[in-house]
This record gives structure tokens, sequence and C-alpha cells, in this order.
């Protein structure tokens, strides 16, 4: 897949805003007044920023509230409705905070199950997908949750939390590389599957459907060599992880923490680009590219 820039800021920001809400919700840290605005604030700029970025890779970005009518077979539709249902009952909760210093538990615990269920049915418009072998498995979601959690419990400031969770969202990137290297073999789609023609023979491809470039080559095959990819997993590995669990060892400063979180950032990033520049749409065998 062609890892547009609008797609990755969006799932990597809109993760880390609605994992930062979830742990506010449940009223993880105990703030309110100016620091519960400050913590909001914050929240808001990147799930919010982080759905509007989304909108730049639409083809028709003034027909996007048509995907709300399609909940009942679209996840697409289904993370728009859970995105503005946290984002509006989170605002209710937030302004309890800040403006008369009260919390509202089960409505933060609501905010929180719907913040966490908007990374869900994100996660869930690529776990659906078997054109794309790597990303339809089990390990997809909790790729998406573990970091969304890590990094809101990062931003939320919880030290403790934030190193176990970055450990064990570590271990999920490590096992959905894994499965993910053998999962298009696995899936036995080949291009003699591909175009049902395996039963006469052998099949190969005698030269491509088009001469030159379209849309499919465009958004569905986009190769990068195995070298390079290593290379790169292990940056996004280092600065996603490693760095910032080292950083959060080292006695508390501020620095430190705002430092941990940048390079965390850069980490998810860097790994978000590697998940769609290492899908392998099975269209990609009608071309050879696979």
């Amino acid at each position: 897949m062609h890892p547009a820039p609008s797609v990755i800021a969006f799932s990597t920001f809109s993760g880390l805003g609605f994992g930062l809400l979830f742990w506010l919700g449940f009223g993880v840290p105990a703030v309110s007044g100016w620091s519960a605005f400050a913590f909001f604030t914050i929240a808001y700029l990147l799930a919010v920023g982080g759905l509007i970025s989304s909108t730049f890779h639409l083809g028709h970005p003034e027909r996007a509230l048509k995907a709300f009518t399609q909940w009942r077979s679209s996840w697409l539709s289904r993370e728009g409705l859970c995105a503005v249902a946290a984002l509006i009952v989170m605002a209710i909760y937030g302004a309890g905070l800040v403006f008369f210093d009260a919390a509202w538990q089960p409505l933060g615990i609501l905010g929180a199950l719907l913040s966490l269920g908007t990374v869900f049915t994100t996660a869930m418009i690529y776990t659906q997908l078997k054109t794309v072998p790597r990303w339809h498995q089990p390990l997809t979601p909790f790729y998406f949750l573990s970091l969304s959690l890590a990094g809101g419990a990062l931003l939320a400031g919880q030290i403790t939390w934030a190193v176990v969770l970055l450990i064990a969202a570590g271990a999920v990137q490590i096992a959905t590389w894994l499965l993910g290297d053998k999962a298009l073999k696995q899936s036995g789609t080949d291009i003699a599957s591909a175009t049902q023609l395996g039963g006469i023979g052998k099949v190969r491809a005698f030269e491509p459907p088009h001469t030159g470039t379209n849309y499919l080559l465009r958004e569905f095959v986009f190769q990068i060599g195995r070298k390079h990819a290593q290379k790169l997993r292990v940056i996004s590995f280092g600065l996603m992880i490693v760095l910032p669990v080292l950083l959060l060892l080292l006695p508390f400063s501020h620095l430190l923490a705002v430092v941990a979180v940048l390079v965390h950032v850069a980490g998810v990033l860097a790994s978000r680009w590697l998940f769609f520049a290492e899908a392998e749409h099975v269209v990609g065998l009608y071309y050879g590219k696979r």
C-alpha cells in the first residue's frame, strides 16, 4: 500500500490523542481547572488533528459525512461514530473538571471506553482486508491498541504504566512483524489462485496488464527493499520503545519526559510508515510485483 502522509499522521496522532483521553476518562492523572484544560487540549489537538488529516486522503472530502450512514457494514463508519461520540462525551466530562472541579466519573469511564473503541474500529478497517494478508490477522488490533494505551500513558505522565505498556507494545510489534512476513505465503494466494487458472497448468505473468502506471499501482503496489525495511524496523523500534523506556527509567525530570514523548512519536510515525509500505496487496500479483 502506498504510505500516504495523511493516513500515517491520522493513525499516529489520533491513536495518541484517544489514548490520552482513555486515561483522562479514568481520572488519570487526577487533574482539574487549568491543569485539566491543558491535558484535554493536548488530547483534542492530537485526536481531532489526526481525524482532520485523514480527510486529505479522500477523493471527495466534501462527501465525508456520508461515511456515517453505513455503520451496519462499514468499520470506517463505525470509527467515525465512535470518534464523534467519544469527543462529545469527553468534552462534557472535561468541562466538569475544568469549570466545576467535578469529576463525573461514570461519564468519564464511558468516554474512555468510546475512545478505546475508536482506536479498535480504526484497526478493524485494516484487519478486515483479506486482500492484505499482512493486516488480516488478530494481532493488528493489538498493535493499534497497545501503542495507543502506551502513548496515552506516556502523555498522561504515568511512568510505571508507560514502561510496562511500552514493553508490551514492543512485544506486539515484533510479533506483528514476524507473523506478517509469512502472511502472504501462508495465505496460499498466488498468481494462479488470483487468475483462477491454476487448474490448467503452471501460471506465470507473460507481460503486465498495463504499459504505464495506473491507480492500482500508485495506491496498492508499493515495494520496499528488505534491507531498507530491516534498518527502518530497528530505527522505529529503538525510537518507539527502547529509548523512551530507558529515559523513563532514569531519575525523573520534565525535560527527559518531553524527550521520551518526542522520540516515541517519531518511532510510531516510522512504524506506521512501515505498516503501510510493507503491506502486500494481492493486486500486485497481476503485475508480477509479489
